[in-house]
């Protein structure tokens, strides 16, 4: 199955699902960054307090994004070396402009997680989150690249979504508006979120005091 197109598919649908649940338990978490200081500091230190079971979600993040992103490279490969003509159903996909980007949202994607890892999880783990947040996205150009990152993320999520369906065969005319506009209205919650923080962190002095 796994050396099939639909097999292949299959795999990035699911994978996709997984990352986009923790994409979206993420959002919601930082939202405590507008609370202020102790409340988010507090939502971080819960996390770290999971301990083995942290390590353990993880691993199985990062064998989902392994999995999406080696499948959806095979993919990409196979579609170049395949006829000029590009497959159907990209052209009925509810959204051409936004499918043809997803290679290239995905790359921003894949970049930006390095970089934020470096950031935000490789590095000291006694200086607060709080600081760690106001010390790099204070920086305009790193708060840019953040917010750049995070709608090429908002962009990828919601035609991910409709995809998702497409690919499990559970898209129904009768639903696939409603199917678009949940994708659609996942990527402006996460765009909104994320790009609020570092936005903050640069006009507000006093975010996360």
């Amino acid at each position: 199955m796994l050396t099939s197109s639909i097999g292949k598919k299959t795999v990035m649908a699911i994978s996709g699902a997984m990352l986009s649940l923790f994409l979206l338990a993420h959002m919601v978490g930082n939202t405590t960054a507008f609370f202020g200081r102790e409340a988010f500091n507090g939502y971080a230190g819960h996390i770290h307090d999971l301990g083995g079971i942290l390590k353990l979600l993880e691993a199985g993040l990062l064998f989902f994004l392994l999995a999406h992103a080696g499948v959806a490279l095979l993919l990409y490969l196979e579609n170049m070396q395949a006829r000029p003509e590009r497959y159907a159903v990209k052209k009925s996909s509810g959204s051409g402009l936004i499918a043809q980007t997803m290679p290239y949202t995905g790359l921003a994607i894949l970049i930006f997680l390095i970089v934020h890892l470096a950031n935000f999880h490789f590095t000291d783990r006694t200086t607060p989150p709080s600081e760690m947040i106001r010390e790099v996205l204070g920086r305009p150009e790193f708060a840019l690249f953040y917010i750049f990152s995070v709608l090429a993320a908002a962009l990828h999520i919601s035609h991910g979504l409709w995809s998702l369906f497409q690919t499990l065969g559970l898209s129904h005319p009768r639903y696939n508006k409603l199917i678009m506009t949940g994708g659609i209205i996942c990527g402006i919650a996460v765009g909104t979120v994320f790009v609020l923080i570092p936005v903050l962190a640069v006009i507000y002095s006093g975010f996360l005091l």
